[in-house]
């Protein structure tokens, strides 16, 4: 998504904190009075109460007793409290203070977000929330875009994986030309393992409505997942000329998608999400070596 949002003509500026979106309150107090309609909002007992049970629900660290203590004082008429000191006194992660010259401010996740923006203005809340939405959709086309052309790159070279599995690995072996098909699938699972952590068996039995509709693991993959795999298949195709013993191949490939795939997701933790979440996953005690 873009760094920015353009909301009535004033730059709104977006930051992703945590794997979440946040969206900067100064920036939307802008043409509202200034930053001091923050204080003037977070002041307010539906503010404090909003707060307090967006905090509970997401943050388990909270800090209840902060939260109860700030709730008495607000009997006070001369009762005030910052954003710096809301999170400093109940351990809060929904509004975060940034500092700096440059993309510096208050800055809250989207759904407090929107809430401020209600308060300012509701008219100016709705076309916040259309114009992050519009982003969303563009970024989630871009992404999906990006995953359709990683697949085909995958299945591309696994053309060249299936070619050295046939002139290199299956001409060593005494098999029989109806059995050679699982030399291909045990190959094929070699990657699986590498980078997904089980076989293709494995998920299909995790995932039998899936496996109805001949569906595998990599057409669930995240974009990562299928940059590695494309990566791996060309490799993998090269040890295999090289007669390297599969155990020495599965320990090269397994460290090389492990690397990958972390220096992948520091670049953009997006695309290590899955493409779909109607998936069961194996979870660690699952996957079989």
């Amino acid at each position: 998504m873009k760094n920015k949002l353009i909301v009535q003509g004033i730059e709104i500026a977006l930051s992703r904190i945590n794997n979440e979106d946040y969206i900067s309150l100064s920036d939307m107090a802008k043409d509202f009075g200034g930053t001091d309609q923050i204080k003037n909002w977070i002041r307010t007992r539906a503010t404090i109460e909003y707060l307090g049970t967006w905090e509970a629900m997401n943050n388990s660290d909270f800090n209840m007793v902060g939260f109860h203590h700030v709730r008495m004082e607000l009997i006070s008429e001369r009762f005030i409290i910052s954003p710096t000191q809301w999170a400093e006194r109940t351990n809060a992660i929904g509004i975060i203070a940034k500092s700096g010259r440059y993309g510096g401010g208050t800055f809250a996740h989207k759904d407090i977000a929107f809430e401020f923006g209600s308060w300012l203005s509701p008219q100016f809340k709705l076309y916040l929330y259309t114009e992050f939405q519009r982003l969303k959709k563009i970024e989630s086309n871009t992404y999906n875009l990006e995953w359709n052309v990683k697949r085909i790159l995958t299945k591309a070279n696994y053309k060249l994986h299936t070619d050295a599995v046939r002139d290199y690995v299956i001409p060593t072996m005494n098999i029989t030309k109806d059995k050679e098909w699982i030399v291909y699938a045990n190959e094929a699972d070699l990657l699986n393992m590498a980078v997904f952590g089980f076989t293709a068996k494995a998920w299909k039995e995790a995932n039998p409505t899936l496996a109805l509709r001949n569906a595998n693991p990599r057409d669930y993959a995240s974009i990562n997942e299928l940059a590695v795999i494309s990566s791996l298949e060309s490799i993998h195709s090269m040890l295999l000329q090289q007669g390297i013993d599969k155990a020495n191949r599965y320990r090269l490939m397994k460290n090389m998608a492990t690397e990958q795939l972390e220096n992948l997701k520091k670049l953009d933790i997006v695309k290590s999400l899955k493409r779909n979440d109607d998936i069961t996953y194996l979870g660690d005690d699952e996957k079989k070596d």
